[in-house]
């Protein structure tokens, strides 16, 4: 696995526990752990928002760590070549 597919793959990690903190909060009828879900969740906004400035800085200086736009580009490929 590149570094690049390492990166993608903890954001998409970051941004599930995220909303899963925001769920938790909405489900939860307990104030005290509400509160305690919403504070987790803030920090982890914090934390994915951070991360994912890393991600494009990192893509903007090395192109060949754009995972995401590389995978959506061979998928469009591949589907080009069953459609012909």
């Amino acid at each position: 696995m590149t570094v690049g597919s390492k990166m993608h793959q903890t954001l998409v990690s970051l941004e599930g526990a995220l909303a899963n903190m925001k769920t938790f909060a909405l489900d939860t009828e307990d104030q005290n752990a509400k509160k305690q879900f919403s504070d987790l969740a803030n920090q982890l906004d914090s934390i994915t928002q951070s991360f994912k400035d890393r991600v494009n800085y990192i893509e903007s200086q090395e192109p060949q760590y754009k995972v995401y736009q590389q995978a959506q580009q061979q998928a469009q490929q591949q589907q080009q070549k069953q459609q012909q």
